[in-house]
């Protein structure tokens, strides 16, 4: 009798155990499960960045056509920042709604908050829900304008014009304007840099720019326009960087992902094994303990 009691409290404890393993290996597998479903996604949005990063490289490289060109005539012109007492500047910041690329948004965003840091007076246009919401605490008193459905495609010089025309209509006069973005170095690297945009007074003190012959009444369209250019450019750039990041992102995903299922797949087989050889132990015992009964 005394055996038949030991047993039984075997028993239920190898039961009790066995639950619980149970119980471990369901939620092993439910994890192992929602990770091959990320490693999916994360695939899948590889191939659709890769796909767009193609496209975006070929915009990118038609609109440096625009912008250089812009700056050749700046160059040309020797055209300057204007000297003033106060100095009032407006940075443009290229960003966009998405996220899931890496760094490419706060790293624009670190390098306003590095400018704020060191004294900087400026105002901020926003160019893309991101940098805004980053933004936002540390700068909002400078956002004086902003711009969101920003990135859903490859911008286009339509895009950009019709950005320049809301930023020319801003009250305030700067002395000068930046327009900061992500510069496209290859497919792994990119830094965030600036370009000159010079308002109307900049362009007519510049010291070569009688040898253009533009008429005055015409000059705030060439400044338009040469804003639209270099805006396009910017923001094509930023396109590809973006892209490129995203594809870099998600491949680092999925290979952590498989990395992930690999480790929970040794997890899983030896918690199974453990299983059944936890049900062979049980077995073994019962048997043994009849036999002496």
């Amino acid at each position: 009798m005394g055996l038949l009691t030991v047993w039984t409290c075997c028993r239920a404890s190898a039961v009790g155990n066995n639950a619980a393993t149970y119980a471990t290996l369901r939620e092993i597998e439910g994890r192992l499960k929602s990770i091959r479903n990320i490693k999916k996604i994360t695939n899948t949005m590889k191939i659709v960045a890769s796909t767009k990063l193609t496209r975006a490289t070929r915009a990118m490289t038609d609109s440096r056509s625009y912008g250089q060109t812009s700056n050749e005539v700046y160059d040309s012109a020797e055209t300057a920042p204007i000297e003033a007492e106060e100095k009032k500047s407006l940075i443009i910041v290229c960003s966009s709604d998405k996220g899931l690329c890496g760094g490419v948004h706060s790293g624009l965003s670190r390098y306003i908050r590095k400018l704020a840091n060191e004294g900087g007076a400026f105002d901020l246009v926003i160019i893309g829900e991101k940098c805004k919401a980053q933004l936002q605490r540390t700068n909002g008193q400078g956002i004086k304008l902003s711009f969101a459905g920003i990135g859903k495609d490859t911008p286009s010089f339509a895009d950009a014009q019709a950005i320049a025309d809301q930023i020319v209509l801003l009250p305030t006069e700067y002395t000068d304007v930046k327009i900061l973005y992500n510069k496209f170095i290859n497919a792994t690297s990119y830094e965030p840099s600036i370009i000159e945009a010079f308002s109307e007074d900049a362009l007519q003190q510049s010291p070569n720019f009688s040898s253009f012959e533009v008429d005055e009444e015409v000059l705030s369209n060439m400044r338009e326009y040469a804003l639209a250019n270099s805006l396009y450019w910017a923001l094509a750039e930023g396109h590809a960087c973006e892209q490129s990041a995203r594809r870099n992102a998600m491949d680092n995903a999925s290979k952590n992902a498989g990395e992930m299922i690999g480790k929970y797949q040794i997890l899983y087989n030896r918690t199974r094994q453990a299983v059944i050889t936890g049900e062979l132990v049980e077995i073994i015992t019962g048997a043994t303990a009849s036999e002496d009964m």
